[in-house]
């Protein structure tokens, strides 16, 4: 499984922008996916994760409310919605997914429970 992030760009604070993650995988459908990022200096961080079929979701609490992830089955891919941006927010993005377990809802934010990434989009929300 191949992933490919793109969507991130330079706004300011207070702008939206929307990511996408597009998978060459066939088996896409089987895959939870998440959105993690990384700003310099800083560890890598669990933004938001959705289960294969789209009907859970979870967000981190520094951007409940303002960023919401979703998913098209039909076209391989998977999105972060992201609005009313802070300078906080910049950070490289990074998708990826995991297959489905039961222990999906105790792990989603954890980072090496995925098993591909994507190469990553720049972020950078200016004041």
């Amino acid at each position: 499984v191949q992933l490919q992030a793109s969507g991130g760009g330079l706004v300011q604070a207070g702008d939206s922008l929307r990511l996408s993650c597009a998978s060459s995988g066939r088996t896409f459908s089987s895959y939870a996916m998440g959105w993690f990022r990384q700003a310099p200096g800083k560890e890598r961080e669990f933004v938001a994760a959705i289960s294969w079929n789209g009907q859970t979701r979870y967000h981190a609490d520094s951007v409940k409310g303002r960023f919401t992830i979703s998913r098209d089955n039909a076209k391989n891919t998977v999105y972060l919605q992201m609005d009313s941006l802070k300078p906080e927010d910049t950070a490289v993005y990074y998708c990826a997914g995991r297959l489905m377990s039961p222990y999906f809802s105790s792990s989603y934010h954890q980072g090496h429970e995925y098993n591909y990434w994507g190469q990553g989009t720049q972020v950078t929300v200016s004041s």
